[in-house]
């Protein structure tokens, strides 16, 4: 018999967290000027969009929205088989920006490294935070999040789920036993 899953956010804790994570980016930039949203693949691109939503509708300002594939930045891109490269849609010049960089799950550092290492080689942006729904703890990598939806530390028996409605069909956190 397997262990029920631990629920971190539910539908509505998720939303909520979502938009506190959206006023505090427009606070700790004193708005919306010269910012844009980065989501790193895959759901990171999902939380970047209804970040974006959530900050259109408190500031009436739709923000830059770039979609980053960091599979080739990867330091352990040597122990997949066949990594799968997706496409990388960042519209707009990141010189001289204010990025918000966006992403799930918070672990290692690893994943952060490898897209500022690819933002890097788009532009010189004036700088680069990071927003993360779920900061896990177990840093590999002197890099943290600037805005966190939730901590929780996990333990290396534990991987948390992030599934959000546009991939999943259902928003939930969950952390599962493995």
């Amino acid at each position: 018999m397997s262990e029920k899953p631990l629920q971190l956010l539910d539908r509505k804790a998720l939303e909520r967290t979502i938009t506190r994570i959206a006023h505090e980016i427009l606070e700790r930039n004193k708005g919306s000027e010269n910012l844009c949203l980065i989501g790193i693949r895959t759901r990171g691109v999902n939380l970047a969009n209804r970040i974006r939503n959530k900050i259109k509708d408190i500031e009436n300002i739709e923000l830059p929205l770039g979609i980053l594939d960091i599979t080739m930045y990867r330091d352990d891109i040597f122990k997949l088989k066949l990594p799968a490269v997706k496409r990388t849609d960042i519209p707009f010049d990141v010189n001289n920006m204010t990025i918000v960089l966006i992403d799930d799950v918070m672990h290692t550092g690893r994943t952060t490294r490898a897209a500022i290492d690819a933002l890097m080689d788009l532009g010189r942006p004036r700088k680069i935070q990071l927003a993360v729904l779920v900061d896990r703890g177990e840093r590999e990598l002197p890099i943290h999040p600037d805005y966190a939806g939730t901590k929780y530390n996990a333990t290396p028996e534990e991987d948390i789920l992030v599934r959000l409605k546009e991939v999943d069909s259902k928003d939930e956190v969950i952390v599962m036993r493995t």
